[in-house]
């Protein structure tokens, strides 16, 4: 089992709701079923990031909009480096999990819109470097 400081907990929690939330943001719907849609993406991640990610949410609501993309996509970019030193095998398989994790927030309420897809797109980069 790898073992995680605090900060770099925090930074994988931003990271992963984070993209829950822009995704929700990006085409305001139906916030409960995005919510729980996120919630069982999760299932994409291993059991052992899974259990990092359950020990608290991370509360973004004092985040602007403006600020909160640059937040999420900086603490992907930073999760990506974690997880490379900490497990390259969840590096690995990290950024497929995320964006699947992204479509299906997205597609939610039965429709992906194109504000969402170029969110995703964003996700995607900062998940490649």
């Amino acid at each position: 089992m790898i073992f995680y400081t605090d900060a770099e907990s925090r930074t994988l929690r931003k990271a992963v709701f984070g993209v829950m939330v822009l995704v929700s943001h990006a085409d305001p719907g139906p916030v409960i079923e995005e919510r729980h849609a996120g919630l069982r993406a999760l299932a994409n991640l291993s059991p052992e990031l899974r259990g990092v990610l359950h020990a608290s949410r991370p509360d973004l609501s004092a985040v602007s909009e403006a600020e909160l993309e640059e937040q999420v996509l900086e603490a992907l970019r930073s999760s990506l480096k974690i997880l490379t030193t900490r497990s390259p095998a969840e590096a690995a398989t990290f950024p497929d999990a995320v964006e699947a994790i992204c479509h299906e927030v997205a597609a939610a309420d039965g429709v992906v819109a194109e504000v969402e897809t170029a969110v995703i797109a964003k996700v995607r980069a900062a998940l490649n470097g």
